[in-house]
């Protein structure tokens, strides 16, 4: 039986690809009777306000029809931002050599928390390179995993930083 993350994953993605936008992640939070979904959307020239508010829309509309939430919810659409978190194997391949920091589930080597560089990602294992060490993780047992920014490129990109600092 599907969860219920997965069967929202299921009524959302054919919204967001009719409106030209992925799916990047989706959380379901519950606390007590009242429950969040948050959405997070990307694209190919990332997003803007109005494709977050065209998709709110949208599924707003879908949720009203199918009716998948029992009581109150909170709805939010928004782009995955700088810091996007990761949720899949395939989005762990895009952010090879790339810096992420990782929280686990359960303590791993006597550590929940590792930042790292990923160097490969396969079978379900996300390879980081932590102090110099190669560290595997599984990504099934990965709480929550965020691309670090990078600033000084975005700064670079609109001139606001002197490549000779």
């Amino acid at each position: 039986m599907a969860s219920k993350q997965e069967l929202l994953e299921q009524m959302i993605i054919p919204v967001t690809t009719a409106l030209g936008c992925e799916l990047w992640g989706l959380e379901y939070l519950t606390q007590g009777r009242y429950t969040t979904v948050r959405i997070f959307i990307d694209g190919p020239n990332g997003v803007s306000l109005e494709d977050c508010e065209r998709v709110s829309r949208q599924i707003s509309s879908v949720f009203d029809v199918e009716d998948p939430i029992d009581g109150e919810y909170t709805l939010e659409v928004s782009s995955p931002g700088m810091d996007r978190p990761l949720y899949k194997e395939s989005q762990y391949v895009r952010y090879v050599g790339e810096t992420i920091s990782v929280r686990m589930r359960i303590a791993r080597d006597g550590r929940r928390r590792f930042k790292g560089v990923v160097t490969k990602v396969e079978n379900g294992d996300v390879f980081l390179l932590v102090d110099n060490k190669e560290v595997q993780l599984s990504i099934d047992t990965i709480d929550k995993a965020n691309v670090e920014p990078r600033y000084d490129d975005l700064m670079r990109q609109h001139n606001l930083l002197d490549d000779k600092e």
